[in-house]
């Protein structure tokens, strides 16, 4: 089989793509894989290199490769067809776009519109819920498989990474996002939160658990630099000693491991501190506990789907505009993580709007205390996805069966 793939940022990249491509080489060894990374905001610019390397028996296409593609150019290695067109990330016009150029037929995970109603044979749902969106989006339901979630399975099997020395045993895990303007911002947040608990508790294992999508120079600098100014952070270093990183006080006198697996170092940590997004969904089908945050201190460096994100760059009114625009998506949404809003009640402790490392060190140290919350809330968690293990597999059988 041929198939062509759009993708876009880390999560989709490693929840969703990575699974579905290990199943579809499991099932045939001899599929012929063409992996298109799109333009998008929220990409880091390490997708790529990471699909290579995850799967170096695909070819795998940057952005801007992608782009000359879609205005007509052929890149090295790019078939003139292709059985199956499948979209796993970005803007929904880019698989339209593939599918124009390379034929077969079309399928979908999670996403369509109306306009896309008659080009997608085949429409993957998550859940319940994800199909009958599809249906409103004027997909025929006739076209629709549920199939589960595909960040189940990512989670699985990234949990079963080798531990790095450095794992914080029953500690807290700390994963503060890699999109360029988490890491700039958020790294030197929770390592002034970090310090401030390590005050408090000299001996609580802690460390900072980075995205492979991180390069080293890049939470070198985010370091240094201290962020914005609103976030209240303290700057520190990047150190390397044996073979290990670690983020270091300007003093000297406090290092904190830097592990690069996270997920298997989550299966270790009582708590782990992150943000919304996939990980809080990979995090829960493992059980485990997680405090997040929506940091609204800079509202204007946030990253938006669709061409809201770029109104700070609109002069004069444009900063004050897109900080209005994400104080309101804030307000309008009760909860801001996926677990919470699948059981409509609070599982994932959440905290909204403006922050400071200070308050964050103090909760997380209450909810790190608070064994009861601990336990239910990693039974409840690891309960809200227990049926989606294995959706991999099943989408893979679909579209190898699609594509017959």
């Amino acid at each position: 089989m041929r198939i062509a793939i759009t993708a876009n940022g880390p999560g989709e990249v490693a929840g969703w793509l990575r699974p579905l491509l290990r199943s579809l080489y499991r099932l045939r060894p001899d599929t012929e894989a063409y992996v298109f990374l799109v333009p998008d905001e929220y990409a880091t610019g390490f997708e790529a290199q990471t699909v290579r390397t995850l799967f170096p028996q695909a070819r795998v296409y940057d952005p801007k490769t992608y782009v000359k593609f879609a205005l007509g150019r052929k890149p090295e290695g790019v078939p003139d067809r292709v059985d199956l067109v499948l979209y796993v990330g970005g803007d929904l016009l880019h698989a339209a776009r593939l599918h124009a150029r390379l034929k077969g037929k079309a399928a979908t995970y999670k996403f369509s519109r109306a306009r896309y109603r008659t080009l997608f044979d085949r429409a993957f749902a998550v859940d319940a819920r994800n199909a009958e969106q599809l249906r409103k989006w004027g997909t025929p339901p006739e076209r629709i498989c549920e199939v589960g979630n595909l960040a189940i399975d990512g989670a699985l099997l990234e949990a079963q990474a080798p531990l790095e020395p450095g794992t914080p045993d029953d500690g807290i895990l700390i994963m503060p996002g890699s999109r360029p303007y988490e890491v700039a911002n958020l790294v030197p947040f929770y390592f002034t939160a970090a310090l401030r608990m390590l005050r408090e508790r000299p001996t609580l294992p802690l460390a900072f658990g980075i995205s492979p999508f991180t390069p080293r120079d890049r939470l070198r600098a985010a370091i240094e630099c201290g962020g914005d100014p609103r976030v209240f952070s303290r700057r520190g270093r990047l150190v390397n000693a044996e073979g290990r990183s670690y983020l270091e006080s300007l003093e000297g006198d406090v290092r904190i491991p830097v592990v690069d697996n996270a997920l298997a170092a989550a299966t270790r940590a009582r708590l782990v501190l992150t943000i919304p997004g996939t990980k809080t969904i990979e995090l829960a089908v493992l059980g485990k506990p997680a405090l997040t945050i929506t940091p609204l201190n800079a509202p204007e460096i946030i990253t938006f789907n669709g061409p809201l994100t770029y109104l700070d760059r609109i002069p004069l009114v444009g900063v004050p505009l897109k900080r209005a625009v994400a104080v309101g998506v804030s307000k309008r949404f009760q909860f801001h993580t996926q677990p919470n809003m699948d059981a409509q009640e609070m599982l994932v402790c959440e905290i909204h709007g403006t922050v400071t490392p200070g308050r964050i060190a103090r909760i997380a140290l209450d909810r790190y205390d608070d064994t009861a919350w601990i336990a239910s809330a990693g039974t409840r968690l690891r309960q809200l996805y227990f049926g989606h293990a294995g959706a991999a597999d099943r989408m893979a059988g679909e579209l190898l069966a699609l594509a017959a």
